[in-house]
């Protein structure tokens, strides 16, 4: 139901034009593109993943990057695990990998912080494989073409299979599901799909007159107050730091809530973002060498015990 020479021919012309799709991106690049952009929106990643890739172009560079100077460039992408996880990907592409992005699937769902999207989307996208991509747009693109839902409701085990059998039978099949994704980020969208414009000639949604939902309406989730907004200064300290910071700097940071500070700095140390020094200082992971001399041995050996301390006060 879903034409692929309509959609390849719409998105020959209205692409976005995004630095990880231009030629002579490396596979690499492309997965780092993918780590970034995890629930992240595109204006926020492109300037921090041209840095990145400017600073760290391979997975060895990237491993050779110390950890808190990683979690600094990471910057206001937020989720900063994230990070942590792509640095660790990027040590065992280069130590396992021979600094080689592997281009099957299965071999990539077996690195730190790949998931199901991003193997495959990796696998699709830097080395033209035919493997059904999904993510949240396309989910919303197949209900509404193919099923003639409103939205596509919660992820089943259907979705790859959905997809799977829309692929084209031939090399364009790469080009469609990133042609599939882009309509359902700029045209097909959640709020306010811009119909007019689709280059759909069939959309079973369209065909029965566009009936809205019958469940609730989703919330916007917030941000201001979260864990996840106190979680993001206590960090803005630390990356703006490189010697171990007091709790009295840190208690700056949010004094709105002086118990969720707390908690949010004892879920820093454990999430092993964040880590203490034996006179009671916080580094970024992996600034203890940053610290130097005595510094550096306090972090290395009270790390393992603050972050089981952080654990029995949760």
């Amino acid at each position: 139901m879903i034409d692929a020479g309509d959609l390849i021919g719409w998105y020959a012309r209205a692409q976005r034009d995004l630095p990880w799709r231009r030629p002579g991106v490396s596979p690499w690049q492309i997965l780092v593109s993918e780590f970034m952009l995890q629930q992240t929106p595109v204006a926020r990643v492109e300037p921090i993943w041209l840095d990145w890739i400017a600073r760290w172009p391979t997975p060895s560079a990237t491993a050779a990057a110390g950890a808190a100077d990683v979690l600094r460039a990471w910057g206001k992408l937020g989720y900063p695990r994230r990070a942590k996880r792509l640095h660790e990907c990027a040590t065992v592409i280069a130590n396992d990998h021979d600094d080689l992005v592997p281009d099957d699937v299965e071999t990539l769902l077996s690195l730190p912080g790949i998931g199901t999207y991003t193997a495959r989307a990796v696998a699709c996208f830097a080395f033209r494989q035919r493997v059904p991509v999904v993510d949240t747009n396309v989910r919303r693109v197949v209900a509404r073409a193919v099923h003639g839902l409103p939205d596509a409701g919660s992820p089943s085990a259907r979705d790859l299979a959905d997809v799977a059998a829309l692929l084209p039978d031939d090399e364009t099949a790469p080009q469609f599901s990133v042609a599939l994704m882009e309509l359902g980020a700029t045209v097909c969208t959640a709020r306010s799909p811009r119909c007019g414009v689709c280059p759909l000639r069939q959309c079973a949604w369209r065909a029965k007159g566009f009936p809205a939902g019958a469940g609730p309406v989703r919330r916007t989730q917030r941000y201001a107050g979260t864990d996840r907004q106190v979680r993001g200064r206590l960090l803005d300290v630390l990356r703006g730091s490189t010697s171990p910071v007091t709790r009295a700097e840190l208690d700056l940071a949010w004094t709105t809530d002086t118990a969720q500070r707390d908690r949010c700095l004892d879920s820093l140390l454990v999430d092993g973002l964040a880590e203490q020094t034996a006179d009671g200082r916080f580094v970024l992971f992996g600034g203890a060498g940053e610290a130097g001399g005595a510094d550096a041995q306090a972090v290395t050996a009270h790390s393992d015990s603050s972050a089981a301390e952080a654990n029995r006060r949760r």
